[in-house]
This record gives C-alpha cells, sequence and structure tokens, in this order.
C-alpha cells in the first residue's frame, strides 16, 4: 500500500487536491483509499447509530448501498489502514503524522512554513513561503501530481524500533523523500 498526505491548514484546498487526485488515480487503474482527519464528532446526536454508541463500543451500519463501522474510541492511522482495500491511500489532515510524504496546500500565510517538515513531496498553492527543494504546482496540475503520489508513495509502520539504523521512522522517512534513504531498509516491512 502507497501512502500519501494531502495536508494544510483550514480552507487550503486539502479536499479539492485530494479529491481530483483520487479521480486521476482511479482513471489510472489504482484502487483509491482516502483517510480524512476531522476534528468533530462523526455521528449525529440523537440518531439511532449514536443512540446505539451509548451502550457499546462499536456500531456497524450497513444499508443497500454503503457500509460502515463506527468505534467509540480512536484509532491510529495504522489501525485504519489495515481496514482499507486499496493501493493507493489518500491521507486528508494528519499534519503532525511522520511515517510517509506528503503534499502541502499553501494559503500563502506566514504558517505554511511550518508544513515543511522534511516529508513534502509537492507544494500547491501561493508559493510565497515554498522552498527551493520542494516542488510547487499549480493546484490544477492534478496529473503531475499524481505521477508523484505514484512514485513516492509509501508508508513507514511508526515503530521506531530502530531496526533500519535510525531511531525512529520519521528519520527513514525523510531519508526516503530526500532520495537517500528506501523503503527497503525498513525491516519489519520487508519481513
Amino acid at each position: 500500500m502507497q501512502v500519501t498526505g494531502i495536508v494544510g491548514y483550514k480552507d487550503s484546498g486539502k479536499t479539492t487536491l485530494t479529491h481530483a487526485l483520487a479521480r486521476e488515480l482511479i482513471a489510472r487503474g489504482h484502487t483509491v483509499g482516502v483517510v480524512k482527519h476531522t476534528r468533530h464528532h462523526l455521528d449525529l446526536e440523537g440518531k439511532d447509530t449514536a443512540v446505539l454508541g451509548e451502550s457499546v463500543a462499536q456500531v456497524a451500519i450497513i444499508s443497500q448501498k454503503e457500509a460502515a463501522l463506527l468505534w467509540k474510541k480512536p484509532l491510529s492511522l495504522e489501525d485504519m489502514l489495515s481496514y482499507l482495500a486499496a493501493d493507493i491511500v489518500l491521507v486528508e489532515g494528519f499534519k503532525e503524522e511522520k511515517t510517509y510524504p506528503k503534499i502541502a496546500c499553501l494559503r500563502g500565510q506566514p504558517d505554511d512554513a511550518n508544513l515543511f517538515d522534511g516529508l513534502l513531496i509537492a507544494a500547491v498553492g501561493p508559493g510565497y513561503y515554498a522552498r527551493e527543494d520542494v516542488p510547487l504546482f499549480d493546484r490544477d496540475d492534478v496529473p503531475r501530481i499524481a505521477d508523484l503520489v505514484e512514485r513516492k508513495g509509501f508508508k513507514l509502520p511508526n515503530l521506531d524500533c530502530g531496526a533500519c539504523g535510525r531511531e525512529t521512522c520519521y528519520d527513514l522517512a525523510r531519508e526516503i523523500v530526500a532520495g537517500i534513504g528506501s523503503v527497503e531498509e525498513c525491516v519489519p516491512l520487508s519481513e
């Protein structure tokens, strides 16, 4: 499974870019999943699933067109990824995650600089605070951004086991993005 994050601050175009990339990658023959981070509740107060969730830890919802499973506890990104059947997963949000490459949606504000964490394979939007080592694309240049997702997506296991010779998965992830490390160096993934 290849993973690429789409990060940025509120109203930076993350969902628009994620949607456009998903459509492009599907048109190229990939199965695509999306994991979206939100700070809001997932269920609506007073609805049947919320009422049932008051007494149990998991509620499954099945209709003729879709299904969902709600846990009444937060899960890690790694836990959620294990439920997806996709060869490419786009992760929207999760700015603090450090085990996969990311694309930054910039707004032209000073806090854009905080998104440059050594894991960016690209940035989109106004480049006032962009850096030379990260390619800057126009928001509509989805095919070229999708090329990067196909070539550079990966996901390290977030174990910080040290078996690769680095102290953390983040250290190896930065090296992979910089082109001086390899996913194959992750011992748990190769096992």
